[in-house]
């Protein structure tokens, strides 16, 4: 008996089978193998192809299916992670309309800010715990705006995960965990933001039925098996945002527990069992996984949207060609932590929620000719991206949030020692690695979902901790003094920014 999990993000699209007796994953596959097309047509903008996260799918799941030799009639369930806050639009032969257009996508600023201004801040963030901002809500009215003769074929919009369970199933659905990330969700009154809707002039029809998190979302059409090589009612049990659903990989499901990844993005995510806000809206609740009527459980989602990306973009432009990441971090490890008093700003990939939605770009800061080297300016980028973090923590704490145990994947940036002892050693947290990723943690709630697993703790008991990191106490002031040149550096951009 198998599970099938996808992982549908933006620079690819993994599928991992588990086993669901033992737990453990007997195949993972990804496709694309280089990074993921993202068009932008014009500055700030980010757009993919529906089609392209359909296609590599399919790559994936032939991939996992012949290297484990398990027959995809075995797959008793299905779950699916995707990257959130995206806008897909199809119309009512289910065909998508436009390239959707993807979280760091920054062109609906204006409308989201317009819309917390009217409606009052006050009103958005006691109903939706957040400004209207850059997510999804605010995505359809530019759409609405601009592209009125496409906005009017609209017969539903969907998140990513919605879009690729629609794909596998036919049936069009939500839940509530995706409504609350795209701004569609009214917590005070539990049901669909009708306040939002008017006041953007959406018909209440663009809106998908709405099921639960682990529930049957639909089965696995004809068609659908055909081209995966499933079986045909097959069930779809699980979907979350693939922050959430990082979170439940780690089975962090509980009030205090903290998730992390640094991917494309870096996140960390905090579970709060109590109904609760940024007042600026700098970081953003949305439903947990597990979060229902009875049971508070929100997510308080902490982004910065250049993490490693811009690791990538260093690695392309200034290490010496052809070098690896591992040889990358060896390189690094040869400037002293502060890199001699360089500082990274890792702001370049669009508006920046936790700098008031403001896009600053990325810059270095305090370079010397005469005494930095590539050394120096690599180690830099990751110690800025790990201060972003530190500045976001920061938001998190005030908000009665505190961050002692960081759970994370043993993947992308957490790779790094310098990146790992960065974090500990600023935040002063403990950092715990484990063996999963979000297209294991999908199948797993997919297992969650049809009543295989009783509950998470069943689900994951089989969750391996592979490493424990513990902040470098004689290091602790060179950590605190690097980190506040860079908030300086980062205060004085701000403050510039907004004279012009």
């Amino acid at each position: 008996m198998f599970l099938l999990g996808y992982d549908i993000g933006s620079s690819s699209v993994k599928a991992s089978l588990v086993n669901a007796e033992t737990g453990r994953c007997v195949a993972s596959a990804f496709f694309p193998k280089t990074e993921a097309k993202i068009t932008a047509v014009n500055p700030g903008w980010a757009e993919q192809d529906p089609e392209s996260w359909w296609e590599n799918a399919k790559l994936a799941t032939q991939a996992i299916f012949a290297e484990s030799g398990v027959s995809g009639i075995e797959v008793k369930a299905i779950g699916i992670s995707y990257q959130m806050h995206g806008l897909v639009c199809v119309d009512k032969q289910r065909q998508v309309l436009r390239p959707a257009i993807i979280w760091c996508d920054s062109r609906a600023v204006p409308y989201g800010e317009r819309a917390f201004e009217t409606l009052g801040e006050e009103r958005c963030l006691e109903h939706l715990l957040n400004s209207p901002g850059n997510f999804t809500a605010s995505k359809l009215a530019w759409v609405k705006e601009n592209e009125p003769a496409l906005y009017e074929r609209i017969d539903k919009i969907m998140l990513p995960g919605d879009y690729i369970a629609m794909r596998l199933g036919g049936e069009v659905c939500t839940t509530v965990s995706g409504l609350s990330e795209g701004m569609f969700w009214d917590f005070k009154e539990h049901r669909v933001a009708d306040f939002l809707m008017d006041y953007y002039g959406f018909d209440p029809s663009l809106i998908a039925p709405i099921r639960p998190t682990f529930a049957e979302q639909g089965q696995v059409s004809a068609a659908a098996a055909a081209e995966l090589g499933l079986k045909e009612g097959t069930p779809i049990t699980y979907r979350a945002g693939d922050q959430p659903n990082n979170a439940l990989s780690l089975n962090v499901f509980n009030p205090g527990e903290i998730a992390s990844t640094a991917g494309t993005s870096g996140v960390v995510y905090g579970v709060n069992g109590e109904v609760n806000y940024d007042p600026q809206s700098r970081v953003n609740s949305f439903a947990h996984v597990n979060h229902a009527p009875g049971q508070t459980r929100l997510g308080v989602l902490l982004c910065i949207n250049g993490t490693g990306i811009l690791n990538s973009w260093i690695r392309r432009n200034v290490a010496p060609e052809g070098i690896s990441y591992n040889e990358m971090n060896t390189l690094a490890s040869k400037a002293p932590v502060g890199s001699a008093g360089i500082s990274v700003l890792p702001f370049g990939n669009g508006a920046e929620r936790m700098l008031c939605n403001k896009e600053i770009g990325c810059s270095i800061r305090g370079v010397d000719f005469n005494t930095h080297g590539k050394h120096h300016l690599v180690r830099a980028a990751q110690e800025g991206i790990v201060f972003s973090f530190k500045y976001g923590i920061d938001i998190m704490e005030r908000m009665g949030i505190p961050v002692k145990k960081i759970h994370a994947g043993h993947a992308n940036m957490f790779l790094s020692p310098i990146f790992r002892d960065t974090l500990a050693g600023v935040t002063g947290a403990t950092i715990e690695l484990y063996d999963t990723d979000g297209s294991v943690g999908a199948a797993k709630g997919a297992g969650i979902g049809a009543g295989i697993y009783k509950d998470n703790d069943e689900a994951f008991a089989t969750l391996a901790k592979l490493d424990v990191i513990e902040p470098n106490v004689a290091q602790r002031e060179a950590y605190a003094d690097a980190y506040a040149r860079w908030k300086h550096r980062l205060e004085k951009s701000m403050n510039q920014l907004t004279r012009e």
